[in-house]
This record gives structure tokens, C-alpha cells and sequence, in this order.
């Protein structure tokens, strides 16, 4: 299984529009900070799923070469992590889509010209799709009232990702989590900043020791934080695939910084 984060931004993405801070300058002159909307790429020897589509997809698909997906997964119905879906239009037809019915309902009210072939799915009742196990839990993202992160399970190995949440995920679905080779974590300011509907770094560290994930990668990441460069373990290899060994070997060599995803990344599994 190979996971690609396509895009690790936040909802105005980085850099933000009219903003001159340090982060937004190095994603202005072709930096690490530079960050598309939400996207990540699951995919396995039997095919391709995206979970979300931000507004960013059509050049996330063309960077990744990518002309044909199996389904798509959507967490929740913000704009930034379904409105890209409209890139489909007259490329593939009649996407298959999967997400709670609150979630589509609202998604596909607006999308329904694209008439993509729906699956309304339950909290911890699993699906098959490309070989692999599709898990979605409930999580904290006010003011929703519902909102889904996943777990995505093939060959033993497992994946979670939080979706956008706060810390306070039930604890059913802190069960779903444990013990995943790879958490994807919603972490989107740093530690000294406290916010209403999303975890910062600390947090989202905090939820990874509760979950006894075997490595971490935040995502939905915005300008507040510093450049990346300055502020991530992951700024070396950029096109290369990391393992979660690799990712928890970085992360014990240096815990001054943070484990920053992004955009083009990939993980193996």
C-alpha cells in the first residue's frame, strides 16, 4: 500500500492570499511551504482512491500523472476537502463515492451533475475497496455534527487518518486507531496557538502516544507555522518514499521539530 499526500494545506492553503509572513514568502519563491488543499492517494497493486478532494485536485492529478481513480472517500462536507471533485467533469464519469449520508447528502446536493455512483456508508462498519479495508470512525469537528476520519487496514498493516478533528475523538474510535503503522494527523498550528475545530502539533502528538501509532506525519498544516525547512524532519528527500520505520527513526534523531507532511510526499506500507 502507498500512501501520497496531495495536498497537506489547510482551507486557504499556503501561501494565504495577501499575506507577507516568512512561510508564505518561502511558498511565494518555490519553497517546501507552498500547500494545496486536502487530498491524500491510497493506492495498492488493484488500483487508486482518493480520500477527499480539495479545490487544488485538478493540478494535484496532472503533478501525479494521475487520469483514472476507483472511488473517492470524503471525510466531511468542507468546502476545501470535496470542492475538486468537479475536475472529474468530462474525464471519468460516474465516480464511485463513499462517505456517511449527512456527508454526501450536503457534497452531492451540489455536485450532483456529475452524477457519481453513491455509497452511504456507517461508522465502524467496514468496506472492501482495492484490496484494502476501509474503516470510518467518528471525530470532534465543530460545528458539524458529524464528521469521519479512517482507518484503512491490508496485509496486517494500517493507516489512520484523523480527518479535521479536535482532541476529544470518542473513545470508540480511539480503539479503531490503535496501533496504526501510519497516522496522518490533523495539526494545523503550532503548539503555543489553542483552536476551536482542529488540534495543533501538540495535540496531535498527544493523540498519536494515546493511539500507540508507530509513526506520525501532520497534514492540514497552515502558515503559522515557520518555513518548512525550519520547522520539519521531512525536507531531504522529497521525491523519494519513506517507510514509518524511516519516519520514526527521523523523528527520535531529532524531536526539536515537527513531523510536517508535504505536498507530493509518499509513504510505502
Amino acid at each position: 500500500m502507498k500512501i501520497t499526500l496531495l495536498g497537506t494545506g489547510d482551507a486557504t492553503g499556503t501561501p494565504k492570499i495577501d499575506c507577507r509572513c516568512p512561510t508564505c514568502q518561502d511558498a511565494l519563491n518555490g519553497g517546501h511551504s507552498k500547500r494545496l488543499r486536502s487530498a491524500v492517494l491510497v493506492e495498492t497493486n488493484l488500483g487508486r482512491i482518493l480520500v477527499d478532494t480539495g479545490p487544488d485536485l485538478r493540478y494535484q492529478l496532472i503533478r501525479e500523472r494521475i487520469t483514472h481513480v476507483d472511488a473517492c472517500v470524503w471525510t466531511h462536507s468542507h468546502y476545501d476537502h470535496y470542492a475538486g471533485f468537479v475536475e472529474f467533469h468530462r474525464i471519468q464519469k460516474h465516480v464511485p463515492v463513499y462517505g456517511i449520508t449527512t456527508t454526501l447528502d450536503y457534497i452531492l446536493n451540489y455536485l450532483y451533475f456529475l452524477q457519481p455512483k453513491r455509497s452511504d456508508v456507517r461508522f465502524h462498519e467496514p468496506f472492501e475497496l482495492i484490496g484494502a479495508t476501509f474503516t470510518l470512525f467518528e471525530v470532534a469537528h465543530p460545528r458539524l455534527k458529524e464528521c469521519a476520519g479512517m482507518v484503512i487496514e491490508k496485509n496486517g498493516k494500517k493507516v489512520a487518518i484523523t480527518g479535521d478533528t479536535r482532541l476529544n475523538i470518542p473513545v470508540e474510535s480511539i480503539e479503531a486507531m490503535m496501533g496504526a503503522d501510519l497516522l496522518i494527523a490533523d495539526a494545523i498550528a503550532p503548539p503555543d496557538i489553542r483552536l476551536i475545530k482542529h488540534m495543533n502539533a501538540e495535540e496531535a502528538l498527544e493523540l498519536a502516544r494515546r493511539t500507540d501509532a508507530k509513526s506520525v506525519i501532520f497534514t492540514h498544516i497552515s502558515h503559522l507555522y515557520p518555513p518548512h525547512n525550519k520547522a520539519s524532519l521531512y525536507n531531504t528527500h522529497r521525491h523519494e518514499e519513506y517507510t514509518p520505520n524511516q519516519l520514526h527513526l527521523l523523528y527520535n534523531e531529532d524531536r526539536e521539530k515537527w513531523p510536517l507532511g508535504y505536498d507530493g510526499m509518499k509513504i510505502r506500507i
